[in-house]
């Protein structure tokens, strides 16, 4: 049994030290790290399993592989492998453990906005102590009406929070389920339109996929309420950002806070680097170390399952992307 395990700089020495439990806790199992693109389309040939994001030219190179995991919770780059959608490699993910962190993100990209926080971070830093220049200016988020697209982990974190805040929560799936106790109603995505027009803050939290991809058109934006906020947390191409941009700077929207871009880094001339109601993050929003050794945990249990024969946990759709 041999298993490539990819690595990123960022996380590369706890990565060493997750090998080295593994190797451990399953030393029948080769595993294989692997940095470049080269390394990884060598050690991946005679592979039965891999844990990363390959390429499309890795993926070609396997000849034996069974089991694919993703250790995030998007798999678009994954399933826009073609040739993987037809084979019978099993696909699953790490989701759950990034959904509290993104959510509390959330939550602080908001509260920046409606608490003029970077402004007043600003003031600190030059020792200016001005609160009458604030008097009106702030936004209080209880009452207001959140509208969520898809509600998913994240979705449902964020859900709880703003529950939590005295917001009314509304949201739009794909699948049809009831209601939990902080939502007040799920609805269908006939009705997508229906909630971007009563929505204060409109969060995206779903996964890219065909149907997703440019969902929130130029339409859509013009739908929303007078005042509204656009909140992009998941992918930043489910969102018109040329209409984002136009209906934040006429006014129109009072804000936008996003960590998923369309095109990521965002480029230097992108206008949202500098408008005053934008927040920008550079997809960071669960980048907390209880996420990453969560998502490890999941693919050590999946690993255990794996060679036990048993069936895995989070296996994804291929076809539909999440």
């Amino acid at each position: 049994m041999k298993i490539v395990m990819t690595r990123t700089p960022s996380e590369e020495a706890a990565e060493v030290e997750f090998v080295k439990e593994l190797q451990a806790d399953f030393p029948a199992v080769t595993f294989e790290a692997a940095q470049t693109v080269e390394e990884q389309m060598r050690l991946i040939r005679d592979a039965d399993a891999y844990y990363g994001w390959p390429s499309r030219d890795v993926f070609l190179a396997a000849e034996r592989l069974r089991w694919l995991h993703c250790p995030g919770t998007g798999i678009d780059r994954i399933t826009a492998i073609p040739e993987l959608i037809d084979s019978d490699v099993v696909l699953t993910n790490a989701r759950g453990p990034h959904a509290g962190p993104m959510a509390d993100h959330v939550f602080g990209m908001m509260i920046t906005l409606t608490h003029r926080l970077r402004e007043q971070w600003e003031d600190q830093q030059a020792h200016r102590w001005e609160p009458l220049k604030y008097y009106g200016r702030f936004v209080e988020l209880s009452g207001s009406t959140m509208g969520i697209l898809a509600l998913g982990d994240i979705g449902m974190a964020i859900a709880r929070r703003a529950h939590g805040f005295g917001m009314l929560v509304y949201a739009v799936d794909t699948r049809p389920m009831p209601a939990p106790a902080e939502v007040r109603e799920v609805w269908g995505m006939e009705r997508l339109d229906e909630l971007m027009q009563m929505s204060d803050w409109f969060v995206v939290t779903a996964p890219l996929t065909e149907e997703s991809r440019g969902l929130i058109d130029r339409r859509r934006v013009e739908q929303l309420k007078d005042g509204a906020y656009v909140v992009v947390i998941s992918r930043g191409k489910i969102v018109d950002e040329k209409a984002l941009v136009d209906s934040l700077r006429s006014g129109r929207l009072a804000g936008a806070a996003l960590d998923a871009l369309a095109e990521e880094p965002l480029p230097s001339d992108s206008p949202l680097w500098d408008m005053d109601n934008v927040v920008v993050s550079p997809h960071a929003s669960a980048l907390t170390p209880d996420m990453s050794e969560g998502r490890r945990r999941i693919f050590k249990e999946n690993l255990r399952r794996f060679l036990a024969n048993e069936p895995f946990l989070y296996v994804c759709d291929k076809r539909a992307g999440f």
